[in-house]
This record gives C-alpha cells, structure tokens and sequence, in this order.
C-alpha cells in the first residue's frame, strides 16, 4: 500500500468490483484506453481483478486501486507492467469521470514511479497515450517524463486508427527531480 497527500494506492479487492464496472464502463474513459472495452461485460471487473492479483504474485504487473483517502471511495486505477529482464515498466492510469481535473492521475503515477525506481530498481519507466487524450500526455509531462515520439496510427481502438504519443522518465531524471522536490 502507497499512501500521498490525498489517497490511498492498494491492491485491488474483489469487493471493488461494482465501482471499477461503472467508472471503467463509461465510454470515455473505455475511449481513450487500450484494454478497456465498452460496453464493459458485465463480469468483466471481477475477471480483471483477478487476472490483477495473478499479475502481481507472478511480479509482472503491479495494478493498485486508486482511493480518495478522505471518502474511502474508489476514483480510479494506475499500474506498472513490468520488464524486469530490462530494468523498466510501462505505466497506465484511468480515471473515472467524477473524478477528472482533480490531479489525481498525477499524483498516483509520482508515487507509483517513485515506487518503480526506489522499490523495484527500474531504469526506466515509459507510457503512451492517444493523441486524442491531451489530458494524459500533460499529466505525464507533469511527472517529468520526456516525450519521444509519435506513432502514427499504430493502434486501431474501435476501427478508428489512433496516433499514439510515447513519454519515458529514466532514473537519472527522477534522481535529479528529487534533489529539487
């Protein structure tokens, strides 16, 4: 369990099931995800949960629950996929809609990077985010990840072809952050 100012990141329990079905259901959070269908399977939630905790005991994803510490209410996801064999992870958050502009992507991904580079010994942490989510690309601006590039229409989410826009922060860049937090 991760804790900052405002939440709580933990391990995802089969309990949150309804919360991740109706935030992760809602079309615009499926739209500007990868993995996320919509509409969302009714007992798709529990599967991803599980399919989560295998993961993580298997130490190749790490998915924590994003919780408002204040209400204890579930606001979102955010996860590192793992590449130990080349000392790097990629990152992913969603956010569901009620809790958009309230910078909690931001703050979750910091501490989960934080997480990545201290805990795990990562080099690298990477992500991509649709061109049509500017939203996303300046949360990962915000964390100091540095963009690399654009491929161009090299995802197809719901027969539409996406540009994808790739960010990386190495842990030279996060070292030095830290010495001017």
């Amino acid at each position: 369990m991760l804790e900052t100012e405002r939440l709580t990141l933990r391990l995802f329990q089969p309990e949150d099931a309804p919360a991740v079905q109706r935030l992760a259901g809602a079309y615009e959070v499926a739209l500007n995800t990868l993995s996320i269908p919509h509409p969302y399977p009714e007992s798709a939630a529990a599967e991803w949960i599980a399919h989560s905790e295998k993961s993580f005991e298997e130490g190749k994803m790490l998915n924590f629950a994003i919780v408002v510490r204040e209400t204890g209410e579930l606001a979102g996801s955010v996860g590192l996929i793992l590449k130990p064999e080349h000392d790097k992870a990629e990152i992913g958050y969603w956010i569901g809609v009620p809790y958009w502009n309230r910078g909690y992507a931001t703050e979750a991904s910091r501490a989960l990077i934080d997480y990545g580079f201290t805990e795990w010994k990562l080099n690298r942490i990477d992500a991509g985010h649709f061109d049509r989510n500017p939203s996303s690309g300046r949360v990962m601006q915000k964390l100091g990840m540095q963009f690399e590039g654009t491929l161009r229409q090299s995802i197809k989410k719901w027969d539409e072809y996406v540009d994808v826009s790739y960010y990386a922060i190495l842990r030279s860049d996060w070292a030095t952050a830290q010495t001017s937090r």
